[in-house]
């Protein structure tokens, strides 16, 4: 990790999050959600000044907000100085956060997730994209107050940096909970892997086929099967038994791994509910990535 300018205070009001696409950013703005920051992704910069406005005025105005601005919004960029100096003559202290990757790992994990890059649509191979991308975003990364290359950082690393920076990370065991298909491999780095393939799949409901794991509706539909049931509680035993035994050890992270066919249904569900379960049980720091959505 770089950090290339000084860190941050550790509350600022506002926090902009910016950087390449598959740099982190995501995992970034899941992170700053957790802490309590009220969280807004791809906002058009000409809007921020008032966005912010808006939220002060309000009768239950958050404390800390974190808005992500990035390539998706090309036309944009360029007025992200000026709104940063509107939003400073309203008294809020603002901070750039900028995520940074090597070319050559962003196009690993482009070709490990099978992501389409967000400026693919312009017709460009995937290196071009990248340093198309990389030249629109040199204004923002010029003025960031804080840039981390994300190069050799994995999720966890990632997390745990942002908690020490701005919110209270202690030093205990940080979880991962991640959901995948089987069809595109499984995580590296897993601790743990349970195969979903043997629960009902929503796919095959037409309604449910548009919809993810993290939808209300796909949620009760595998809530209301037994099977299911059985499996969380069985899964929910076997962690409540030994996450606190891999606590005493000498390790950071652990990696919860949840894998079905598709990777949008029932693995996003269980990393989801199982996550859930360790935040209500005491875990101060659980992390959700799905690697087929996010």
């Amino acid at each position: 990790m770089t950090a290339e300018n000084a860190p941050p205070p550790a509350t600022p009001p506002l926090v902009i999050v910016s950087g390449m696409s598959g740099s982190g950013k995501s995992v970034a703005l899941k992170t700053f959600e957790d802490l309590g920051y009220y969280c807004v992704d791809n906002l058009p910069a000409e809007l921020l000044p008032e966005f912010v406005r808006r939220l002060q005025a309000g009768q239950t105005s958050p404390d800390r907000i974190a808005v992500g601005i990035d390539a998706r919004s090309l036309g944009d960029l360029s007025d992200v100085p000026e709104a940063l100096s509107q939003i400073g003559a309203q008294g809020v202290d603002t901070r750039l956060l900028f995520f940074d990757t090597r070319d050559e790992v962003l196009l690993r994990r482009y070709a490990d997730t099978r992501r389409r890059h967000p400026l693919s649509h312009l017709g460009l191979v995937l290196a071009d994209a990248i340093s198309l991308e990389r030249q629109a975003l040199k204004p923002l990364r010029q003025i960031a107050d804080h840039v981390l290359d994300t190069s050799e950082l994995n999720v966890h690393q990632m997390r745990r940096h942002i908690l020490t920076e701005y919110g209270l990370s202690g030093t205990g065991l940080s979880l991962l909970f991640e959901s995948f298909a089987y069809r595109r491999g499984v995580p590296a780095v897993a601790d743990f892997v349970f195969d979903a393939r043997v629960l009902p799949n929503p796919h095959w409901d037409a309604r449910l086929r548009p919809l993810s794991g993290r939808d209300g509706a796909v949620a009760d539909h595998l809530d209301a099967d037994p099977d299911v049931i059985a499996y969380v509680a069985q899964v929910q035993g076997f962690l409540d038994t030994w996450l606190p035994k891999l606590r005493s050890e000498t390790r950071s992270y652990v990696t919860v791994a949840f894998g079905c066919t598709g990777g949008r249904h029932r693995s996003v569900y269980l990393a989801e509910r199982l996550a859930r379960h360790c935040r209500e049980s005491g875990w101060a720091e659980v992390a959700v990535h799905h690697r087929e959505l996010d």
